[in-house]
């Protein structure tokens, strides 16, 4: 490798981990927000959050890598150009292959990588993760004895329990249940306990009323010297693990197993998901392409209209959302199974066209010209903002 080559991989590699690494953390805190409810409603520990936390980076690496590499290299060769770097590259008579060496064998890498972890990491960390969650809402016992807490059983099912009494006796219990349509019943007991027979666990609650409202608000009251309320089902519900076609490995999708439930409904998902797998890993590539293709070309800065960042990221999202929209679509509908691999394919060869032909992908003339206006506009709109609100603040100063 020549040595411009290994300094262009290493400027490229080290923007690549640095836009990776802060991608990564932005997208993997808006998955974690949505995985809270695992403390506040379970009342697990902080460790089990962060684990299932970690069991969440694998599903997002294949989908964050290729856009951390679409914007490295983007603003890489933009950085150069700025510098005249590109400029003097071609004045010595490099080819564009030199500088697209490269930069697409730090493509080929992240392929390699996304393919690794979409196909063998992420399968058994979905499963960990679906392990962890039922684990934490299958000790139902313990989340029901806790004093003072409100907490959601089931769709429509929430309890709370006042106090704990000696021999473990439970005070004040509340138990809203909207499970049934048209029927909200409300139950109120003095005392109660948890009663085990054998493999099912009993609520049994002492001294209490039951409250019925129907849909036309008419109200009933029953009252009850001691009420069973069963819990089995729903400790049994917690235990179940259901894996869909995301969690499964590879080779169990390439030879499922017939008497899987879920493939017998879902077939077709089967088949999308290993569709999806085999054909994510080349966005790195195809991206990486894109960028090439918007800003291998060393240009002056009255050519330049829009920044090749903003054109490169724009191209990508557009081929982005094609693939997910195809891939969305491939369970059901047989001919999109090809789109899902179309997409890269006809992407990364409208981009080597650009390549060999020495054209920049570009927006049209019509759109950079009316964003260059727009951002202009902006300019002067901000511009002429800080100098209403510096001449108040003279005023009011002097008043």
């Amino acid at each position: 490798m020549k040595v411009v080559e290994r300094y262009i991989m290493r400027r490229t590699a080290a923007m690549f981990l640095a836009a990776l690494v802060w991608t990564l953390a932005i997208v993997w805190t808006t998955q974690v927000l949505a995985k809270i409810d695992l403390v506040t409603d379970s009342g697990q520990s902080a460790l089990t959050f962060f684990e299932v936390a970690a069991l969440i980076i694998p599903s997002i690496i294949p989908i964050v890598v290729p856009f951390a590499l679409v914007v490295a290299v983007a603003q890489t060769l933009s950085a150069m150009n700025t510098d005249s770097e590109l400029a003097v590259i071609n004045a010595a008579g490099a080819s564009r292959w030199t500088i697209a060496r490269p930069i697409l064998l730090l493509a080929l890498a992240a392929s390699v990588f996304s393919f690794a972890v979409d196909n063998g990491v992420d399968p058994y960390a979905r499963q960990k993760n679906r392990q962890l969650v039922a684990a934490s809402r299958a000790d139902l016992l313990s989340l029901i004895i806790q004093e003072g807490t409100f907490r959601k059983i089931d769709d429509g099912l929430f309890l709370q329990i006042g106090e704990r009494l000696p021999d473990n006796k439970l005070g004040g219990i509340f138990v809203a249940d909207s499970r049934e349509e048209g029927a909200n019943l409300t139950y109120y007991a003095k005392t109660g306990s948890i009663v085990e027979k054998g493999d099912e666990k009993v609520l049994m609650m002492n001294d209490g009323v039951i409250n019925r409202k129907s849909v036309t608000g008419d109200l009933s009251v029953i009252r009850f010297t001691s009420y069973a309320f069963d819990l089995s089902a729903f400790m049994s519900a917690a235990n179940e693990i259901t894996l869909l076609p995301k969690d499964r490995t590879t080779q169990y999708l390439l030879n499922p197993d017939p008497n899987d439930r879920m493939f017998q409904r879902q077939p077709g998902s089967y088949t999308a998901e290993l569709d999806q797998r085999f054909s994510e890993w080349s966005y790195s590539l195809v991206f990486a392409l894109i960028a090439l293709a918007v800003a291998v070309d060393a240009r002056s800065h009255r050519e330049a209209r829009i920044h090749p960042l903003i054109t490169a990221i724009a191209v990508a999202l557009f081929v982005r959302w094609l693939g997910f929209f195809a891939a969305g679509k491939a369970d059901k509908v047989w001919y999109y199974a090809y789109m899902v691999y179309a997409v890269p394919i006809v992407a990364s060869a409208i981009s080597v066209w650009f390549i060999v032909s020495s054209r920049s992908m570009e927006l049209p003339s019509a759109w950079a010209d009316w964003m260059t206006n727009l951002a202009g506009r902006a300019g002067e709109g901000w511009t002429a903002l800080r100098l209403w609100f510096a001449r108040r603040g003279t005023s009011g100063q002097g008043a």
